[in-house]
């Protein structure tokens, strides 16, 4: 949620994002006239507390000369005060709770670096990573590869819970703690503190992280107690920090996350996104930075490099992008996102997203840090360090040999026994 002094001071600046966007002012004006209303309503209640103080001065005055009937007209005056000041403040809370939650639909400033464009077609390239590995063969799609093993079971799954889960089995299971592991220990190795978050959050919390009314659709709820299953440990651990101040010594604060992450992903998807593309519950390891604001932006190219030199180090051939204006969400300033290229089905898909979310969540989560002029609010930032299915899919297309085997990337396999290759088991 952005400041309400871009709203009062700097509506402009707003406007023009919105072209930006290609999306109209509705909500600007709407939250300033809400604004407006809100200062008009308390201004007025605060007229009327005035006029109820210098009244009850003129009680104690009557009183002390014994005029009983000033004294009961006065009374009559303040009783009638008091019930238009109850009025008007409960007018006043209603367009404060009415502007915000206005203001929350509006998304965060985009960077001047982000490319203008209407959808994802218009991302741009930022850097290519690894080589498309040499095939002298027709490779397999994942679903292709995963039908001929006993790696994957899908329709027990489905028979047990429905579609879009799976029972992940044998060496393929062990590959993907391999991940967990490797990814872990790559972090911890810079400095990242190892967290492992709840796995619900109540709706406040959430309302922080995220606009609930786009990402509502995708998730999970736990009735009765309103609870909702996380879609990402981003969400968790950023609210971690929800209304406190934070000491500038402990800045920046650096987390790795791991954790079971929950998706309705709605929708029609194309072949690359069956199997275990596209899931309602995988394992996600997520960097979180918060951070003093004027270093976001050095710390956004850390998060991008840290994923970068993971993903190399697994020697996997991807690309990554810079997300144009019209594939941008609603809470980051800018991302960046690594396709890995998946020879099956001959196309790049989203595998790690890197954003800076500014001062955007902070301020929905009223999460401040210390400064000599008072409290202002940190900044935070997310990146997929490896969200383990896409991974397995990467490697199990990228690593296919031509008689049929998957080789496990070198840096995985002393979290293996040192074996080379995966075995198949058959259930």
């Amino acid at each position: 949620m952005l400041d309400m002094s871009m709203f009062r001071e700097k509506s402009d600046i707003l406007r023009k994002d919105h072209d930006k966007r290609k999306i109209p002012y509705d909500n600007i004006e709407e939250v300033i006239r809400l604004d407006n209303a809100w200062k008009q309503a308390s201004y007025d209640s605060d007229l009327l507390r005035k006029s109820r103080n210098e009244a009850a001065r003129g009680i104690a005055n009557a009183k002390k000369s014994g005029d009983s009937e000033s004294v009961k007209k006065i009374m009559d005056e303040v009783s009638s005060i008091g019930a238009r000041i109850e009025e008007l403040t409960k007018i006043s809370d209603d367009y404060l709770k009415q502007r915000d939650t206005v203001r929350m639909r509006v998304p965060n400033i985009l960077h001047e670096s982000v490319p203008v464009g209407e959808d994802d077609q218009k991302n741009t390239l930022h850097s290519l990573h690894g080589q498309k590995k040499d095939m002298n063969f027709q490779p397999k799609n994942h679903n292709e590869i995963i039908e001929t093993n006993g790696w994957v079971d899908l329709a027990r799954a489905a028979k047990i819970t429905g579609s879009r889960f799976y029972f992940l089995q044998g060496d393929l299971a062990r590959l993907e703690m391999a991940l967990q592991s490797y990814t872990t220990n790559f972090l911890v190795k810079r400095d990242y503190t190892l967290v492992q978050p709840p796995l619900m959050m109540n709706r406040e919390a959430y309302e922080g992280v995220t606009d609930l009314a786009d990402f509502e659709t995708v998730m999970y709820g736990i009735e009765p107690d309103k609870f909702y299953l996380i879609a990402t440990s981003e969400h968790p651990l950023t609210a971690m920090r929800m209304d406190e101040i934070i000491e500038p010594s402990e800045l920046p604060i650096k987390l790795v996350g791991v954790s079971q992450c929950f998706r309705r992903e709605v929708g029609a998807h194309g072949l690359s996104d069956r199997g275990i593309w596209r899931v309602h519950q995988f394992t996600k390891i997520e960097q979180i930075i918060i951070c003093n604001p004027e270093d976001s932006w050095s710390h956004h190219e850390d998060l991008l490099s840290n994923a970068t030199e993971l993903w190399d180090s697994l020697d996997l051939h991807y690309r990554v992008v810079n997300i144009c204006t019209g594939d941008m969400g609603t809470v980051a300033s800018k991302k960046y996102d690594l396709e890995a290229w998946l020879p099956g089905v001959e196309d790049y898909k989203e595998v790690v997203s890197c954003s800076n979310c500014t001062d955007y969540q902070a301020n929905r989560l009223r999460m401040r840090y210390r400064t000599s002029e008072g409290n202002s609010a940190v900044h935070t930032l997310n990146s997929t360090a490896v969200a383990t299915s896409r991974a397995l899919v990467a490697i199990l297309e990228q690593y296919q040999t031509e008689d049929g085997r998957i080789m496990i990337p070198k840096v995985l396999q002393p979290f293996m026994d040192n074996q080379e290759f995966l075995s198949l088991i058959h259930i």
